[in-house]
């Protein structure tokens, strides 16, 4: 499950809208570095960049004092400092790592270049300076500070800091035998990017090797850079296909010897999603999942033999879902375990009870304990005060809309206890000081600006009163427009939604109704977070035209509402998800102010997916459909995603049919928009392409809109934001006109 099931990730099928405007307005976590802080080792203070520059705050006053100037940011011989993209310090803050000139890498800026600035000498370094420009990727200083291992061109490579001297501690890389971080699957589906580990001594580095060699190239074209056509292959193991082969080693920083690590299973039958040193040894905590990811593995293996020991197993009939804390669209994003102790500890979320909840797993092989207990769903880790004994941690129990901070205590033994105010009903999230003193507090609803404040936990009090967000509330405040209601259908499956009505509302009237549609397991849509209701496509305002916007969060999305509401949908994606969204609308229909003849549906990757079904399993209700960046037939997808969420092709292929747009397409009779980046990596353009051709069979007249080479997010290129939203805006306006008639 998501880190955050109100503000859940972007992935494949991923609600890239509103992923987008989460981002836009909250703060990401500590270490991020847009509009985020870092706190400091000791906690009594935070870092941020402004202008450029890095920034110190000490608490409780919040003084400023600038540590990081552009001065020392700016190279011998040059003219113009470095542009920080990200910056991590060593263990005793006197050295900063400076990543500048960077890249994107199928998602995010992952490769550029790296630099460290001696605080005490001032003294500014370039690292790899024998390596390509922008090449270098994950770098980070060994515990001990005397040396920085990073990524290039896919070997790891470590570099002293007092000689400069560079060492290949792998040399087998190539564009296929990836060691040290991942190829495009595991990123996109696991959010594995960085993959070397230091061990606690400093003289050994843990790495992932992915052998993507036997994995089929999918072959994107290039028409537009060239008079010539241009093929750009991908390894992209697609559903049904074998994963990439992938291994464990742990290479001594001495010699570049590698132990391989034994771990049972073939190693193109499962993945490995976890990876750490355990504290104070130099033995390996391993996460392994089967193919089907329903059986989850822990093992302990020596670093020095490759020996693995099991620890922990689970399963479910479903799927095991992986509890990933953090952010993973920041660079520093690491899919780590969390230890309660030095090492005999961690804690480890689960529903096998069917709730989320937190465990206490011992490595000393003693009893699981239960921490978090009773009929609600642990949503995201927040702070493990261990010398006080509680664990905090975002809940929901009662507004699945909601998030909130609670603690219990760790022993198991406490009760649930709420945290955030009571009387700020909404969306809450925290970035705590590393001595738990201090944190920072956001917290927005539908009619309530994002707004930040630094509180004392011990009593959430802001350290400046007149700064608090209770203080500000009335500045903070805007005109609600999004009106939050629950539905019933016939099948008496209840679900949440929210609506926004035109303005000048007239109820003897009847209105057109646009869906917003996601509906799978990957996001949710109904958060009661500032910018529910907006439509951020449509060139215009919704209500002010006359129109009435609407989405709703089915069965099989991550919401806190229990495993059996998320677990539901489990190789019925295209069947259940389609059916409670249209049931639902069959109940709106039922509105006296609802034009049955005036009803549009749109949604973006899986959101387009559901667009498609919805247009062709229920034509009587959708009469207008706009789908951007669509899985027209599952057997085009990934197989990490759709293997997890629909079991294998090999075995319960009618599920993967009956669920792909494709096979209905025969029934559409409404008005279809259909549009699709033709460089997209991860919903492939051929989705397009197969379900135009399907289209053509039965001569149904639609639009279709193909994006030269733009991918999934079809923002690249001059032109293309304001493009997309007139193409979009003109169409919804042409065939579901608005106003009240």
């Amino acid at each position: 499950m998501p880190a955050t099931i109100k503000a859940s990730k972007m992935k494949t099928g991923c609600n890239i809208m509103l992923f987008l405007l989460l981002t836009l307005f909250f703060s990401l976590p500590a270490g991020a570095q847009s509009r985020g802080i870092k706190w400091s080792i000791d906690g009594n203070s935070y870092f941020r960049v402004e202008k450029n520059e890095i920034v110190q705050y000490t608490l409780p006053e919040n003084l400023a004092k600038t540590i990081v100037t552009k001065e020392q940011l700016t190279p011998k011989g040059s003219a113009n400092p470095l542009r920080l993209s990200y910056y991590t310090f060593s263990s005793d803050q006197q050295k900063v790592l400076l990543f500048t000139n960077t890249k994107k890498v199928w998602r995010i800026n992952t490769k550029g270049d790296y630099w460290v600035l001696d605080l005490k000498t001032g003294s500014l370094t370039q690292l790899g300076k024998s390596l390509p420009a922008s090449s270098m990727m994950f770098a980070k200083f060994s515990p001990d500070g005397n040396a920085v291992a990073y990524v290039s061109n896919n070997n790891i490579y470590v570099e002293d800091m007092a000689t400069s001297a560079i060492k290949a501690l792998t040399t087998s890389g190539s564009v296929t035998l990836i060691n040290g971080t991942f190829d495009w699957v595991y990123e996109e589906e696991f959010y594995c990017r960085d993959g070397f580990r230091w061990s606690p001594d400093s003289k050994s580095i843990a790495f992932w090797q992915i052998d993507a060699g036997s994995i089929k190239k999918f072959y994107m074209v290039n028409n537009t850079d060239s008079i010539y056509s241009q093929l750009i292959p991908i390894e992209y193991p697609k559903v049904g296909e074998k994963p990439s082969s992938c291994k464990v080693g742990v290479v001594s920083v001495a010699d570049a010897k590698t132990t391989w690590i034994n771990i049972p299973g073939e190693p193109d039958q499962h993945y490995i999603v976890r990876l750490e040193f355990i504290p104070s040894t130099n033995n390996l905590l391993i996460q392994q999942l089967n193919r089907k990811q329903n059986h989850s593995k822990l093992f302990i293996s020596e670093s020095t033999t490759g020996n693995s020991r099991l620890l922990q197993e689970e399963s479910d009939e479903a799927w095991v879902e992986i509890y990933q804390a953090g952010n993973p669209y920041t660079i520093d994003f690491t899919n780590n375990f969390i230890w309660l102790s030095e090492s005999n500890s961690i804690l480890w979320a689960s529903e096998k009870d069917g709730w989320r909840h937190l465990y206490q797993i011992s490595l000393d092989g003693k009893p699981e304990k239960l921490i978090t207990k009773g009929d609600y769903d642990f949503i995201d880790l927040k702070y493990t005060d261990l010398k006080g004994g509680y664990v905090y941690f975002l809940a929901s129990p009662d507004n699945a809309t909601q998030q909130y901070l609670y603690r219990t205590r760790l022993n198991g033994k406490g009760s649930l206890e709420l945290i955030s105010p009571a009387e700020l009903k909404g969306t809450h999230d925290y970035s705590f000081s590393g001595n738990g003193k201090y944190a920072s507090h956001t917290f927005s609803n539908n009619y309530t600006m994002p707004a930040r404040e630094f509180i004392t936990v011990a009593n959430h009090k802001p350290l400046v009163e007149k700064d608090g967000i209770l203080a500000r509330l009335d500045t903070l405040k805007v005109p609600q427009t999004a009106e939050f209601f629950k539905i019933t259908t016939q099948d008496q499956v209840e679900m949440d939604g929210w609506m926004v009505k035109p303005k000048n509302f007239d109820p003897s009237k009847k209105y057109p109704v646009v869906f917003y549609v996601y509906s799978e397991p990957a996001s949710a849509n109904v958060t009661d977070a500032y910018g529910a209701g907006q439509n951020r496509l449509y060139n215009g305002d919704m209500a002010e035209d006359g129109y009435i916007y609407i989405t709703i969060d089915n069965r099989g999305t991550p919401v806190p509402k229990g495993r059996a509401w998320r677990k539901s949908i489990y190789r019925k994606i295209g069947q259940l998800n389609i059916n409670d969204q249209a049931m639902a609308a069959k109940e709106i229909l039922k509105w006296d102010f609802v034009d049955p003849e005036r009803i549009a549906v749109w949604g973006w990757s899986g959101g387009g997916t559901a667009t498609l079904n919805l247009m062709f399993q229920y034509p009587e209700i959708y009469k207008t459909g706009i789908a951007i960046a669509a899985v027209g037939n599952q057997l085009t997808y990934d197989n990490i995603y759709q293997e997890r969420f629909m079991g294998l092709p090999q075995e319960n292929l009618e599920d993967f049919v009956n669920g792909s747009p494709i096979t209905y397409a025969k029934n559409l009779t409404g008005n279809l928009l259909y549009i699709h980046g033709t460089g997209d990596d991860n919903v492939h353009y051929q989705n397009a392409e197969m379900l135009v051709n399907e289209l053509i069979k039965y001569n149904k007249q639609f639009q279709f809109m193909p994006y030269p080479n733009r991918t999934h997010s079809i923002s690249e290129g001059e032109g293309t934001s304001e493009h997309l939203s007139t193409l979009f805006t003109n169409y919804l306006r042409m065939y579901c006109p608005p106003g009240g008639k």
